[in-house]
């Protein structure tokens, strides 16, 4: 795999595949199109950390999507409550993030 040979991710069968292994914008194991998304530069794959959930919101610096904070991978789902209820952060809109990004955050007492 060269460094800069773009990967991607099928979040139906979590297959990691290169662009030149897609058929017709198919995953080339369970033949969805809708579930297949371009990974990020610095995602390193699927996560396998010992954690299932994590206080703190890590957003990746490239793409501003949830990742975990142990390995670095984007197979994460990050929650967040600052519009008044729990929602998942990459389902929202860019400008969205970037005002989530730029927020302070405190613990609470």
């Amino acid at each position: 795999m060269t460094e800069n040979e773009e990967m991607y991710k099928c979040f139906n069968c979590f297959l990691i595949f290169r662009k030149w292994e897609m058929i017709e914008d198919e995953c080339p194991e369970c033949h969805t199109h809708h579930l297949v998304k371009k990974m990020c530069e610095k995602d390193t794959g699927v996560c396998h950390c010992a954690h299932d959930t994590h206080e703190s919101v890590i957003l990746c610096p490239v793409c501003n999507d949830p990742v975990c904070p142990e390995c670095g991978s984007h197979d994460v789902v990050g929650v967040s409550r600052v519009t008044g209820y729990l929602s998942d952060v990459s389902g929202w809109r860019a400008s969205k993030k970037a005002e989530f990004k730029d927020r302070t955050r405190y613990n609470d007492i």
